[in-house]
Formats: structure tokens, C-alpha cells, sequence
């Protein structure tokens, strides 16, 4: 499963509110190849699940993952921080055996 912070449901909610999304509008979270680390992070918002998306919902927000992304994304909690170091969305990976220093890629 994939959780979020009431923080990052704010935003989210926040987000979608202003792009004028309708309820059929899910957060689709992935996993590509890239970044410093080898893997990064990816987040939209889809209106479509397809055959294999895994679907979850934590405090209303309804989340889709590939079952590719699933694989390292288990057990992560989508956070946001709006501090001073102005990071927003980030993942809270326990999956991650390194992250970047930016937060963005991963590896496992």
C-alpha cells in the first residue's frame, strides 16, 4: 500500500482543485530510469487504470501504480514539505537503499 501525509493530501487536494480535475482523476504514481541514482520518481494525475494498476486510497486520495513502480514503491508515504528547503511532493521510500541528495532518484 501506498500512504500519504495529511500534508500532502492538502496539496494534492489543492492541485486538483485548481486544474478543475473531476473525481475520476487519480494521483498515478511510477517508478522510470534516470536520475542520479539509477531510478526516479514520477507523479500526475491520470483519469485512466489500466488492466494491471495497483488501486489504493488513503485519507480520500486515490492512488494508481503500475505493477512495475508497485515493486519499489510498497510502503512508501507520500509526503510534502513546503519548509525552507522547499522540496514539495517526496517519497518516503523504505524500499530506497540510497537516495540522491536531491530526493528525487533512488536504488534499491
Amino acid at each position: 500500500m501506498i500512504t500519504v501525509s495529511d500534508l500532502a493530501k492538502e496539496k494534492v487536494e489543492k492541485l486538483k482543485a485548481d486544474a478543475q480535475l473531476t473525481d475520476n482523476f487519480r494521483l498515478r504514481a511510477s517508478v522510470a530510469g534516470g536520475g542520479c541514482s539509477g531510478l526516479s520518481y514520477k507523479l500526475d494525475f491520470d483519469d485512466e487504470v489500466k488492466p494491471m494498476d495497483q488501486e489504493f486510497e488513503d485519507k480520500g486520495v486515490k492512488i494508481v501504480v503500475d505493477m512495475k513502480s508497485f515493486l519499489y514503491l510498497a510502503g512508501t508515504e507520500l509526503k510534502f514539505s513546503d519548509g525552507l528547503n522547499g522540496k514539495g511532493f517526496y517519497f518516503d521510500n523504505p524500499n530506497a537503499s540510497r537516495t540522491c541528495g536531491c530526493g528525487d532518484s533512488f536504488s534499491v
